[in-house]
């Protein structure tokens, strides 16, 4: 029996990257893409030799063609469709202009929808199709207005696909996240006490990490899941439970 083959956007880095080594770990081939010059540099010196690391930008079409393609050549088919590449910028509703904008929904939604369109003559019946979405997507976050709504642009499309996709018995779920302690944090600039803050308004006392999430995107790729479709599963240590 040949192994099976997973390809996942944003996968060098974070929460990709860690759902990579999960699947690797239980045989998968791998193809993992990104656009980030120092991140695709560590993701090609660290990650098992037989992982392959595509530099490929998720605005670009052709990109896309080409990350295809290559999966073609190289697996013949899918089994595992992981959509988590993703962009974040905070911004007030009113700070946000129309380059932002178009990024964040380029990045986050046409980029994402495109390579799923692309893709599925590859993918394989008795398949699995998962999105990254987050909890801002459904819970609010403020600053985040638009990255929000082209995350849940994608969560929207999350029944429908399952439906489409039934017949041949490949199934659509969505993975969302709550804080998870990744590279992206850095980027904020937090200072120590305002992530502990954060920390502590998680009822379970503490950030994610990239590996717990990565164990449950295993999950939903596996035939453990075989009756999960259609859904979007929380992982945010209780995050929003609180009134």
């Amino acid at each position: 029996m040949s192994p099976r083959t997973a390809l996942i956007t944003g996968g060098t880095s974070g929460i990709g990257r860690a759902s990579a080594e999960a699947l690797h770990r239980r045989g998968y081939q791998v193809i993992v893409t990104g656009q980030n010059p120092d991140t695709l540099a560590v993701a090609r010196r660290e990650l098992p030799e037989d992982i392959v690391v595509v530099r490929a930008d998720s605005r670009s079409l052709a990109d896309t063609d080409r990350v295809v393609e290559e999966t073609r050549d190289r697996f013949g088919g899918l089994d595992v469709l992981f959509l988590n590449a993703g962009i974040v910028r905070a911004l007030p509703v009113e700070a946000v202009d129309e380059a932002t904008f178009d990024d964040l929904f380029d990045v986050n939604f046409k980029g994402q929808f495109f390579t799923l369109q692309k893709a599925l003559p590859l993918l394989r019946e008795g398949g699995s199709v998962l999105f990254t979405i987050g909890l801002g997507a459904i819970r609010g976050v403020p600053g985040g207005s638009v990255a929000a709504a082209s995350k849940g642009a994608l969560l929207s499309m999350v029944p429908t696909l399952a439906l489409e996709l039934a017949p041949r018995k490949i199934r659509v779920n969505a993975v969302s996240p709550g804080a998870v302690r990744t590279g992206i944090w850095d980027k904020h600039g937090l200072p120590p006490e305002a992530l502990e803050a954060i920390a502590d308004g998680i009822p379970l006392g503490r950030f994610g990490t990239s590996e717990e999430i990565a164990e449950t995107v295993a999950f939903l790729a596996s035939d453990a899941a075989a009756f999960i479709t259609g859904e979007n599963i929380v992982i945010g240590g209780g995050s929003g439970l609180r009134s």
